[in-house]
């Protein structure tokens, strides 16, 4: 075996021994059923928030989900993270040994990329799609840098799937229009130029065509991403997970620079360093961006013995076909409360921090607001993101819920049990249902 190989498999066992879902996944199916019974609704049609103008550009993602859902339950999603980022590091070797890297090289590349990305590697979230798009977007601009040919209007298409599944397109295209300026435009000028323009109209090749664009500025213009709350977190040096994605992207970074690759990779990088800064989620592109021209430099070679390589193999095998048996994790409440706070609720929303928020959607329950937040109001985002914090700006929202579900021990679950209108209903191991006294 491979030393390659053995790297993917063992990405393979870590995704299917610590896969998690967590926020901005359940949404994604709940839409996706509505949506194959009644096509695309208005808004969300399962919060009691105002979200009637929301253009619903992921609808594929939602179909998407719920078919995984609906046909295996959440061992569905386990399997579709396990497929995204096996095929996004399989194009990932590729595009390296396409570049002259050896086999013993890429696999310490990936070695490198697994303890920085970890997070993103085993959430599993909406994003399960760019982890495998954004590999080949990579992988085609570096093929063409080689070889200029017809090939590259593959974009076009490529971005038109990618913009129906996950925003992380707006980051691909980036990197492809830097391609297209920096590198092929002084060699073809006028396809260069089709090509790009072709590729931002594909972003509209949406159910909500021409508002597709409002969708993207919703996302980036909200208040999460404005304050730099949850998943818009900047890099931060208090967060271990922070630091090993730094020291991974330093790694990388340095081996691409002894591999001299052509100035559009350089800026590419650069761009998403900056990004990744800002929002610490952006991370994992610039991780994938990096590892295969930096697998060029490294001078590692040879290949686990036989024996060596068939134990390691065996083992990571049983480890990953014990992961998809037992199925994957979960960030939330336990089913059973869940279930008292829908019937404390009576068909009515209820308020939710964000991981109980969805899996009472999920379970057919209705929300005051919850993901995705960018389809609600500014003030009512604003009003969310403050309870979650446990701010006095909260009490927006908390005014008119009866039926809140919070964790005891999260700023807005200290906040309310001071709070003598609620009493509690329902405790289970991390989350409470309260309901207003009266």
């Amino acid at each position: 075996m491979s030393a390659t190989a053995l790297a993917l498999l063992f990405v393979a066992a870590v995704v299917g021994v610590m896969g998690t879902i967590g926020p901005d996944a359940r949404w994604l199916g709940a839409l996706g059923r509505m949506i194959a019974h009644d096509g695309i609704p208005r808004g969300v049609p399962f919060a009691g928030a105002p979200s009637a103008s929301w253009p619903n550009v992921p609808a594929l993602a939602e179909l998407v989900f719920s078919g995984l859902l609906g046909a295996f339950g959440d061992r569905g999603l386990l399997l579709a993270q396990l497929v995204a980022v096996t095929f996004g590091l399989l194009v990932l070797s590729r595009d390296a040994r396409s570049a002259g890297a050896g086999d013993a090289a890429v696999a310490a590349s990936i070695y490198v990329l697994v303890p920085a990305a970890l997070l993103a590697l085993v959430g599993i979230k909406a994003q399960l799609f760019s982890l495998a798009l954004f590999p080949l977007l990579a992988a085609l601009l570096r093929a063409e840098t080689r070889a200029p040919s017809r090939r590259i209007w593959l974009l076009v298409p490529l971005v038109a799937l990618w913009s129906n599944l996950h925003g992380a397109v707006l980051l691909g295209l980036a990197v492809a229009l830097v391609y297209l300026g920096l590198h092929r435009l002084r060699r073809r000028p006028l396809e260069s130029v089709f090509v790009g323009a072709a590729a931002t109209l594909a972003l509209c090749a949406t159910p909500a065509l021409e508002r597709t664009p409002r969708y993207y500025l919703g996302v980036a213009g909200s208040e999460a991403a404005k304050r730099g709350y949850g998943l818009w977190a900047p890099l931060s040096p208090t967060s271990g997970f922070d630091l090993l994605l730094a020291a991974g992207a330093v790694v990388l970074a340095v081996a691409l620079t002894r591999a001299r690759p052509p100035a559009w990779e350089l800026v590419a990088a650069a761009l998403l360093a900056g990004l990744t800064v800002h929002t610490a989620r952006n991370g994992i592109w610039l991780l994938l961006f990096l590892a295969p021209r930096a697998a060029v430099a490294v001078r590692a070679r040879g290949r686990p013995g036989p024996a060596v390589a068939g134990v390691a193999a065996l083992l990571l095998a049983g480890a990953l076909v014990a992961g998809l048996v037992r199925g994957p994790l979960s960030v939330g409440a336990r089913a059973p409360l869940i279930q008292a706070a829908i019937a404390e609720a009576r068909g009515g929303p209820i308020l939710a921090e964000s991981a109980p928020a969805e899996q009472i959607v999920a379970a057919g329950g209705r929300v005051w607001i919850s993901n995705p937040l960018d389809a609600f109001d500014r003030a009512d985002q604003g009003a969310y993101i403050d309870w979650l914090q446990g701010k006095a700006g909260g009490d927006r929202l908390l005014n008119r819920a009866r039926v809140v579900v919070s964790s005891a021990d999260s700023p807005s679950g200290r906040r309310l049990g001071r709070d003598p209108r609620f009493r509690i209903a329902a405790t289970g191991a991390s989350y409470r249902v309260f309901v207003r006294r009266g």
